[in-house]
C-alpha cells in the first residue's frame, strides 16, 4: 500500500539552513528512489547551495534575519511580513484573530521539540502563546531521529503549526499524528478529528497521486469528507509540489497526475506561487506561479471526481485542482523554528526557510478560522463560496489573479497560469481583509 510520503505534497520541506548563523553543507533526503530529472521523492529537498541567514536580530525588531534584508540572496519572511502582503493585519486590529475557534493539523509520526519550537517562533516573533493540543489516537511511534521519512514529517509538523498558528494567532492548534503514513493511519487520524469534532477545519499538507491510493480507501476517504462536511467541518489540503506531475506509485519517476486529498471537491486544494514583497514591510508587489529547482506548483485534472457544480461554469474535463494558492517558493519562503538535529550546527534554537504548497495548506485553514470568528459558526465547505464570490464583481477586491508562469516539470507538459481559474494557481492567493467578511 503506497505511502502518503511526506511528499508534502512533493518536496516541500526544502529546508535552507538558518541554524544558528552556520552554513549547512547537507542535509538529509528521504529513503526513495531517484525521481525523473534526478529529483528525489518523497522528500526533505535540498537546493545544492545553502544559505546562513544570521541569527535572529534583538525582541521586536521588523527584520530578524539576514534572509529579510535586500541584500539577501535568498530571502525570507516573517509572519509580519505574510500577514501585510495577503492584508491580514487589518483584521488583526478589528479584533478577527480567530479567537474560539480550533484547526487540526494532521500529520504522521510526532516531533519530540513541537512544542520548544513553537515556543520559540512565538518569542522570536512576539506572537502569543496558542492553546495546543496533541492527540495520538492510535498511539504515538516513538521517534527516530536516524530515519530520514519520520525526520521530514517532524519538519512538516513544525512548518504546519507555526503557521497556522501566525495567521490565526488567537485560534487553538491541535495537531493530530497518525501513527505512520501508511494511507490507511493518515485516513484513521482524520477520521478520529471528524468523529470527535475536534475542530471546525482541517489542514492536510500531504498527498499522493490519485492511482496510487488503494481504491478502497479513497473511497472510505471521500465517505469521511463526506460526513465532515456534513458537520461544516472545512477541508484544506496542499495540491503538491511537482507541479502537473506526481512521484509514481513506486517512487522512481513523475507521472503526470492529481493529488489526493487535494483533488477531493470536498476539499479546498492549496497550490503554489512565487510572492515578490518588501522584505521589511511585506508591502505586496507581485506573484508569479512556483516553478524553479525548488519544485512547482500542483495542479491538474482528477481521474476519479468528475466536475464539481461549482466547476461547471468553467467547462472543465473533470474536477480541477487547485482552488486558490498562496505563497509557496523556497525563494521568498518562511522562516519555521525547527529544532531536530539534522545536520552540523542544527538542533534545539534553529531557524529554516521552508517553502512548498504544504506552507499554503495550514495558512488557507488559518483563513478559514477567521472566516468562521466573523460568522460566529462553521462555515464549513468553502468551494461554492470562494467560485461565487470569484466570479462576481467582488473578485478583484478579493483575490491576487496570478497570471504568469506554469506546471510544467522535467519534461511532462502541465498547465499555463491565465486570467481567472486555472489548474496551476486555481482562482489565486488571498486579500483576506475584504474576502474573510464575504462568507454566507
Amino acid at each position: 500500500m503506497p505511502n502518503l510520503l511526506h511528499r508534502r505534497a512533493g518536496r516541500m520541506l526544502t529546508a535552507i539552513a538558518l541554524a544558528a548563523g552556520l552554513a549547512l553543507t547537507a542535509l538529509p533526503a528521504a529513503a526513495a528512489p531517484t525521481a525523473a530529472g534526478g529529483r528525489v521523492a518523497p522528500a526533505i529537498g535540498v537546493h545544492p547551495h545553502y544559505r546562513a541567514a544570521g541569527k535572529p536580530g534583538a525582541a521586536g525588531d521588523q527584520v530578524l534575519f539576514s534572509c529579510q534584508l535586500p541584500t539577501a540572496e535568498l530571502p525570507c519572511y516573517g509572519p509580519s511580513q505574510i500577514q501585510n502582503a495577503y492584508r491580514f493585519s487589518p483584521l488583526y486590529k478589528a479584533g478577527i484573530t480567530g479567537k474560539g475557534r480550533t484547526i487540526a493539523i494532521v500529520d504522521a509520526f510526532q516531533s519530540p521539540v513541537i512544542r520548544d519550537d513553537l515556543a520559540l517562533f512565538d518569542q522570536t516573533f512576539g506572537l502569543p502563546d496558542p492553546k495546543f493540543t496533541i492527540v495520538a489516537p492510535d498511539g504515538l511511534t516513538p521517534f527516530d531521529e536516524n530515519d530520514p521519512n519520520q525526520v521530514g514529517w517532524a519538519a512538516e509538523i513544525s512548518l504546519g503549526v507555526q503557521w497556522a498558528h501566525a495567521i490565526a494567532p488567537d485560534a487553538a492548534i491541535t495537531l493530530v499524528l497518525a501513527k505512520s503514513n501508511e494511507d490507511a493511519d493518515i485516513l484513521s487520524a482524520t477520521r478520529y478529528v471528524v468523529d470527535h469534532g475536534l475542530a471546525d477545519v482541517i489542514s492536510q499538507s500531504f498527498g499522493e497521486a490519485e492511482e496510487c491510493m488503494d481504491p478502497a480507501l479513497l473511497r472510505a476517504q471521500h465517505q469521511l469528507f463526506q460526513r465532515a462536511t456534513a458537520k461544516r467541518i472545512t477541508l484544506v489540503a496542499s495540491s503538491g509540489d511537482d507541479g502537473a506531475a506526481q512521484p509514481s506509485c513506486d517512487g522512481a519517476d513523475l507521472i503526470k497526475a492529481a493529488s489526493t486529498p487535494a483533488s477531493d471537491p470536498l476539499v479546498t486544494g492549496v497550490g503554489g506561487t512565487r510572492l515578490d514583497a518588501d522584505l521589511e514591510t511585506g508591502a505586496y508587489h507581485s506573484e508569479t506561479s512556483w516553478n524553479d529547482e525548488f519544485g512547482a506548483s500542483g495542479g491538474g485534472f482528477s481521474r476519479v471526481f468528475a466536475t464539481p457544480a461549482f466547476q461547471r461554469p468553467l467547462h472543465l474535463p473533470s474536477r480541477g485542482v487547485p482552488d486558490v494558492a498562496y505563497n509557496g517558493d523556497v525563494f521568498g519562503g518562511v522562516l519555521v523554528a525547527f529544532g531536530v538535529n539534522v545536520g552540523p550546527g542544527t538542533g534545539p534554537g534553529s531557524f529554516f526557510i521552508f517553502g512548498g504548497t504544504s506552507a499554503g495548506a495550514p495558512q488557507w485553514s488559518a483563513l478559514s478560522a477567521l472566516t468562521n470568528q466573523v460568522a460566529h459558526r462553521r462555515v464549513g465547505f468553502l468551494n461554492d463560496a470562494i467560485y461565487d464570490i470569484a466570479r462576481s464583481p467582488l473578485y478583484a477586491a478579493t483575490f491576487h489573479d496570478v497570471t504568469t508562469g506554469d506546471n510544467s516539470i522535467d519534461g511532462i507538459t502541465g498547465f499555463e497560469a491565465t486570467r481567472g481559474w486555472d489548474p496551476v494557481t486555481g482562482w489565486g492567493t488571498p486579500k483576506a481583509v475584504t474576502l474573510v467578511p464575504c462568507w454566507p
